[in-house]
């Protein structure tokens, strides 16, 4: 994942992607207390476990207050401003919390401002839900500082993806809350059109469940283990799931439907995550694996394709697989719920899963 939620047509130097991962890998470790991962499954078991039985919270409906925040880079206020008219075209009150468009480096302001913007929106009794504006980088700086208290007393929906995957693995792994894995307010109507608008609206303001179907022009449409598999839906972005184990943020994977997408990484960068979930044991615990979108993942001629790769770190597990779900950082991307309830029938080439609101 590059520092963008956007899609580009370009990749970065492999130097360039394995600094950024190394950059991320020591804030997970730091956040740990420097806890290493030794052996199969080891450290990934020693972490508590938390948030089992799904928080919801209120469905949005119109007159509700939604506060837009900045908990990783800067977005674009252009962008912004069509996010902003979609929101309001539903009813809803839209507030930007103080340091959005702020800029600190490559960060939408110092962790201190960013912290504070996530935690005011996270306790105001009167905002029901929680947008993040972009993901890009920044979460993992402050997502152990999260106020967690707050919404396990009055839950509210959060919404983002991306970056924002880190603060989902918190929110659900220690208060159980559901959150939405979905385009953020820095919105895109090429990548993002009104098909993945009405598919925001509807995980946040309805309790309809959703079915998410395979879409066979996804690069990781190929991929499938037949089978059918219920349980929690929980992952997101995949680096920040490879750069969150031993960390709060990482969740509890025992049972769970793991999902995964990602963007502007080589076929070999998912070799090296999903190698590195199979040596600390969570590819050995989940109950299936559901695939969204992998986006521009250009390898070398002549060497395994994304596709490839994947068979090759998955179809062993002996569980169910299914590729190919529009969901994460490509063109058409839908909203789904992670804490929920799941099911993938990887056959018929469905993901199905319960309301991530009551």
């Amino acid at each position: 994942m590059r520092n963008s939620d956007e899609v580009t047509t370009t990749t970065e130097p492999a130097d360039a992607a394995l600094s950024r991962r190394r950059v991320l890998h020591a804030g997970a470790a730091a956040a740990a207390g420097g806890a290493l991962l030794v052996g199969t499954g080891g450290a990934a078991r020693a972490a508590p476990r938390g948030g089992r039985t799904p928080l919801l919270a209120r469905a949005l409906a119109p007159g509700d207050r939604v506060r837009v925040v900045s908990p990783g880079s800067t977005p674009d206020p252009a962008l912004m401003e069509r996010g902003i008219a979609i929101l309001r075209g539903w009813g809803l009150q839209v507030e930007l919390g103080r340091h959005v468009y702020a800029r600190h480096g490559y960060l939408a302001g110092t962790d201190a401002q960013r912290l504070a913007d996530v935690n005011a929106a996270f306790a105001d009794p009167g905002v029901r839900a929680v947008f993040a504006a972009r993901g890009g980088y920044g979460t993992q700086r402050i997502v152990d500082r999260l106020d967690v208290a707050a919404l396990r007393r009055d839950p509210k929906v959060v919404v983002g993806f991306s970056d924002i995957t880190s603060i989902h693995g918190r929110l659900c792994r220690e208060a159980g809350l559901v959150g939405f894995y979905g385009p953020m307010v820095n919105w895109t109507d090429s990548r993002t059109g009104p098909e993945s608008a009405e598919a925001l609206r509807r995980a946040v303001m309805t309790t309809a469940p959703m079915t998410i179907t395979r879409d066979p022009a996804e690069t990781a449409a190929p991929v499938m283990v037949p089978g059918r598999a219920t349980g929690r839906l929980l992952g997101g972005c995949l680096t920040l799931i490879s750069t969150s184990l031993g960390a709060r943020d990482a969740p509890d994977f025992d049972g769970a439907i793991l999902f995964f997408e990602d963007v502007d990484e080589a076929p070999y960068d998912y070799d090296r995550m999903l190698t590195e979930l199979r040596r600390v044991g969570v590819l050995g615990r989940v109950a299936g694996v559901a695939i969204g979108q992998i986006t521009n993942s250009i390898g070398e001629p002549g060497e395994w394709d994304a596709a490839s790769v994947l068979k090759d770190r998955l179809y062993d597990l002996g569980v169910p697989v299914l590729g190919g779900l529009p969901l994460g950082h490509g063109n058409g991307q839908l909203t789904v719920p992670l804490g929920a309830r799941a099911t993938i029938d990887a056959e018929a080439g469905t993901l199905t899963v319960q309301a991530g609101v009551r």
